[in-house]
């Protein structure tokens, strides 16, 4: 669904250090929707059409870059939310009105004409999931999502397997604007800095939320959608997701470093998940999107046993924290995959191939087969061997 929004420019902004030399005017930029005219006596340079992406983000409908092989569309992440945060009901003039104090704000907002948007959306300054704006985005988060970027292997979309939309740009909202929006609150105020996130995305497909068309509700369509017509572009479709979805289930050991001291950090998921927060490429990778998510913990114990014994758990917990809607998702794709082309395998040997195919160059994760399971033997960036853990995945 298209989305007109006014460009303006933005206070100021942080770079991804890995973009630094593009020229890239227009991520450098903030886009709103003309519902938020009213709070600003600032007039737009320009506007925009995108397509509407998510809650508060949408997306451009031609490539701006391609990177590791894959084409990246500019994205804006922050530009309103059409619904109120406590209730399904669409945000409507007068419930803004209603939170805010007379004034030339309140007195704007009311002799504006919603006609122009179908569904009016708006930045608020409802203090939302902690570190963020209900429709916009804070700084604090939008730092994590800066930090998890580059973390990424220089010139690539990867931290040693797991693929990320890279954060190009933070942009400030000028601090005029802030100040109006801010008093549209409900219960707690925001009190922080208002930014928008400037982002490449391979495309605006989840797995099963916070998208039009998802895996788990449109696979048929995806599949004319990514142009799936034939059995092996199926297979490696599947084999790409694969790849990319152990990648998502570990993680922590894709992203460990030592600290010195006896401790260990690493990624871990705060708040994210992979039904909502992940979207899908056109070749079946999967690439986490929703980058403030990901923040870095740090896993000690008392003595050496303690510290290996701290580190497989939490490594069990990420993996079944997103197996199920990894599995959930595989088995739509396979299954559309045998109704289109046939070639039926039966399940746990269909899967045992294409894990062998998707991790025969892994960075940590093995395969172990023995008469009744196969096992992953997952290791880590370090080549700690002694901190490797084996999990069953398949069982015969």
């Amino acid at each position: 669904m298209p989305i007109n929004l006014n460009v303006y420019d933005g206070s100021s902004t942080i770079t991804n250090k890995y973009f630094r030399r593009f020229p890239m005017p227009d991520f450098e930029r903030i886009y709103l929707p003309d519902s938020v005219k009213p709070f600003s006596n600032v007039d737009p340079i320009g506007t925009k059409e995108l397509l509407i992406d998510d809650n508060r983000s949408a997306v451009a409908r031609q490539p701006y870059m391609t990177i590791d092989g894959t084409d990246f569309y500019f994205s804006v992440k922050g530009i309103g939310s059409t619904t109120s945060p406590f209730s399904r009901q669409l945000l409507k003039k007068e419930e803004i009105c209603s939170l805010l104090k007379s004034g030339p704000t309140k007195k704007r907002i009311t002799n504006a004409e919603e006609k122009e948007m179908k569904f009016p959306r708006y930045l608020t300054g409802e203090l939302w999931s902690r570190g963020c704006p209900y429709g916009s985005q804070g700084l604090e988060f939008a730092s994590i999502a800066m930090k998890a970027t580059e973390m990424s292997d220089p010139g690539t979309t990867s931290i040693h397997g797991f693929r990320i939309a890279p954060l190009v740009k933070i942009v400030k909202l000028p601090e005029a604007l802030q100040k109006e929006v801010t008093q549209v609150y409900w219960y707690r105020r925001f009190r922080q800095a208002m930014v928008q996130e400037t982002r490449l995305i391979p495309s605006n497909i989840r797995i099963y939320f916070q998208s039009d068309w998802t895996i788990g509700n449109n696979t048929g369509e995806l599949f004319d959608f990514f142009r799936i017509n034939e059995n092996d572009k199926a297979m490696c479709f599947l084999k790409n997701f694969v790849k990319s979805g152990i990648a998502i289930l570990t993680l922590f050991v894709r992203s460990m470093s030592d600290n010195g001291n006896g401790t260990y950090s690493g990624l871990d998921f705060y708040d994210v998940w992979l039904d909502k927060d992940a979207v899908l490429a056109p070749d079946g990778t999967i690439f986490w999107a929703d980058l403030e998510g990901l923040q870095a913990i740090t896993i000690g114990g008392r003595d050496r046993a303690d510290l290996e014994f701290n580190i497989e758990e939490k490594m069990e917990h990420q993996i079944y924290r997103s197996l199920y809607e990894f599995i959930y998702a595989y088995e739509q794709i396979e299954r559309e995959r045998v109704r289109r082309f046939g070639n039926i395998t039966e399940r746990k040997t269909q899967f045992e191939y294409l894990l062998k195919d998707a991790l025969k160059d892994d960075e940590v994760v093995d395969l172990h087969r023995s008469r009744d399971s196969l096992e992953l033997v997952i290791g880590n960036i370090l080549g700690e061997e002694k901190l490797t853990k084996t999990f069953t995945i398949l069982d015969w």
